[in-house]
């Protein structure tokens, strides 16, 4: 997966923004204002995203490219690696499963107002 292939990705979700808060470089998705995914887009090495805690300690035990995300909270974020090794429909997954744990913590009156 390449940076225009990962952003054209998360840009297919509902409701989904890009922007550049922290700095020039670092491009972030939100969908309702929350993270869910942000990678360097100088170097694109790795992808940060939200992850439910428990598949978190899975996936970095089965994955060497999966580790604690990268300046975020250890245990609810992971840096995924984009050096080749995990296929594209994986790491698509992997992002759509970041986009999905912000959506179900939405307050019921948020999911509505994405969904009409």
């Amino acid at each position: 997966m390449n940076v225009e292939e990962y952003r054209d990705y998360c840009l297919s979700f509902k409701g989904v923004t890009e922007g550049f808060p922290f700095d020039g470089s670092t491009l972030v998705f939100k969908v309702m204002n929350k993270m869910f995914a942000l990678t360097d887009i100088d170097s694109f090495e790795f992808i940060n995203l939200k992850c439910d805690p428990e598949r978190s300690i899975i996936l970095r035990e089965q994955h060497e490219e999966i580790k604690s995300g990268w300046h975020m909270n250890k245990v609810h974020w992971n840096s995924v690696y984009t050096n080749g090794i995990l296929d594209d429909d994986f790491i698509q997954e992997l992002i759509a499963h970041s986009y999905g744990l912000i959506i179900d913590s939405l307050p019921k009156k948020k999911r509505e107002e994405l969904n009409s």
